[in-house]
């Protein structure tokens, strides 16, 4: 994945923060419109042959997570996924912070990655959990929260590589907002190739009558009808394995 170390390939294209900070505080997820050029995502693409980047692969119907399959990224990730990791968190750490404010909990997330992985080094979790995702006709995702372990951090993002409905159909990115006392609501979403969605890993506030409540969510991906998706996942903490 050499064309991802030049200083030009990780460029990325600006994140509007207030935005995105108003949208994970009233709905637990935002979407970044062209976070990605064509080009970074066709090396992303096309780095997922190369064997020595990766430290593990999953094959999803094995385990019944759905049909497909997935890479996890060995340490050191390339220059544009640490690049992207690194500048992301510290925006999302203020958010995940008013998050465990409202609700009470005494979590406290520091400022900078590094330190959020220095906790998770303590814990025995070293794996890196950024991973690469490839659906061909047929493959889904069934719904899941990606925690690995006793320190996660509650915001992860997803990248989608392909266009929809040039490259593939179906294939749609699915949140599943678990209400307390009610019936779950279903978002669906088909974002653009090269775009970026910004969501809570397993639970958001939901202000009410009373104050705020905890609010769990799962993500997955519907039947893929045609053609092939991949998307990368960028989870900001590592795994026990």
């Amino acid at each position: 994945m050499e064309k991802l170390q030049n200083k030009e390939a990780i460029v990325m294209n600006p994140v509007d923060w207030p935005t995105v900070t108003e949208k994970m505080h009233e709905k637990g997820y935002a979407l970044v419109p062209e976070f990605l050029s064509n080009e970074q995502c066709g090396e992303l693409i096309n780095g997922y042959h190369q064997p020595d980047a990766y430290r593990k692969t999953v094959l999803m119907e094995r385990y019944r997570f759905g049909f497909g399959e997935y890479k996890y990224f060995n340490y050191p990730l390339p220059d544009l996924i640490q690049n992207i990791r690194t500048q992301l968190y510290p925006k999302l750490a203020v958010i995940a912070n008013a998050w465990m404010k409202v609700l009470n909990i005494a979590t406290v997330f520091p400022a900078e990655h590094q330190e959020l992985l220095q906790q998770c080094n303590e814990k025995n979790q070293t794996k890196a959990t950024v991973l690469i995702l490839k659906y061909a006709e047929g493959g889904f995702n069934t719904l899941h929260q990606d925690l690995y372990g006793e320190v996660y951090f509650p915001i992860q993002c997803v990248l989608f590589l392909n266009e929809p409905g040039q490259d593939f159909t179906g294939g749609e990115f699915v949140l599943i907002e678990q209400i307390p006392r009610a019936q779950s609501k279903a978002i669906v979403l088909q974002p653009k190739k090269g775009d970026m969605l910004i969501f809570t890993t397993n639970f958001r506030p939901v202000r009410g009558s009373k104050g705020y409540y905890r609010v769990n969510m799962k993500h997955g991906v519907t039947e893929v009808h045609t053609g092939t998706r991949h998307t990368m996942g960028i989870i900001f903490h590592d795994a026990l394995s």
